[in-house]
Parts: C-alpha cells; structure tokens; sequence
C-alpha cells in the first residue's frame, strides 16, 4: 500500500458516496488508475463495505451504556457460544473480547432506561457462560465514528 492507496483510504472514509471521476480528482489520479486501485483495495479487503452512517437519536435510541461482562468459564465451546449469541442482539452495536477481566465489552444502543434494564435482564444475563454485568453509561460522545488514520 502506497500514499495513493492511503490517501484513497482517507477519502473514501470522509465520503463514500464519491463517483471515481470525483475520487480520482480528489486523489490527484486519473479515472482509470484510480478505478483500478479501488477495486484492488475492495478486492484485498482493505476496503469492506460502504455504508451509511446513521444518528441514533434520529432513530429514538438515545440511550447508550457500555456493559463489562465477565465470564463464568472461559472454555472454547462457552466463549463462541456467547460470541455467536451476542452477535444475534440487535442492540449490540460493539462487542470485543478483552485480555484480562472483564473478559469482554459490549456497546449497548436502546430507548431509554427502561429498554436497557429489560434488555439486560431478559437478553444479556441469560447469554451463555455469563457470570457478571457491569454496565456504565454514556454521558456523552467526545469522538465517535472517526475515520482511521491512515
């Protein structure tokens, strides 16, 4: 990956919704070239996926918490028994495997209050092999969705 490539990264992240006339202009190549590198970066996997970035409020889930989940045991099949469950929660936004304890952190988006404790009470103390949930709750966002460096 070379400065162009990067710079087609750091683009693309600030507006994915760019043509390749407009990219190729913005990263100082022609058409053809720039489609070319495009295509490589999707065909490598740098590039995933384009998607629109939503607000939340604007969907009335303004409530958010970061929840701490300690595991009961941490064998093999308890581990991707509970990764394969989070992963069927809607209001998991985020979800990553921890070193050390908690073993893992999820990003809660819901309603309110209200929706959270019941989500909390039906849905995550039930998911396997959990032992413990300590969940803190967004004040506010100081930086959120930032491009990645590149």
């Amino acid at each position: 990956m070379d400065a162009i490539d990067r710079k087609i990264l750091a683009v693309l992240q600030e507006d994915g919704r760019l043509t390749v006339t407009e990219l190729a202009a913005r990263v100082g190549l022609s058409v053809s070239p720039c489609h070319r590198r495009l295509r490589e970066l999707e065909r490598g996997g740098t590039i995933r996926g384009y998607r629109a970035v939503v607000d939340a409020a604007a969907l009335g889930l303004t409530f958010q918490a970061l929840v701490f989940v300690t595991m009961r045991q941490e064998d093999r099949d308890t581990l991707l028994g509970f990764e394969a469950a989070v992963a069927r929660v809607p209001e998991v936004v985020q979800a990553q495997r921890l070193f050390g304890d908690p073993d893992y952190l999820l990003r809660i988006v819901t309603a309110d209050l209200k929706a959270y404790q019941e989500l909390e009470d039906d849905v995550l103390a039930a998911l396997p092999g959990v032992q413990r949930l300590n969940s803190t709750l967004v004040m506010k966002h100081v930086v959120n969705d930032r491009p990645l460096p590149t």
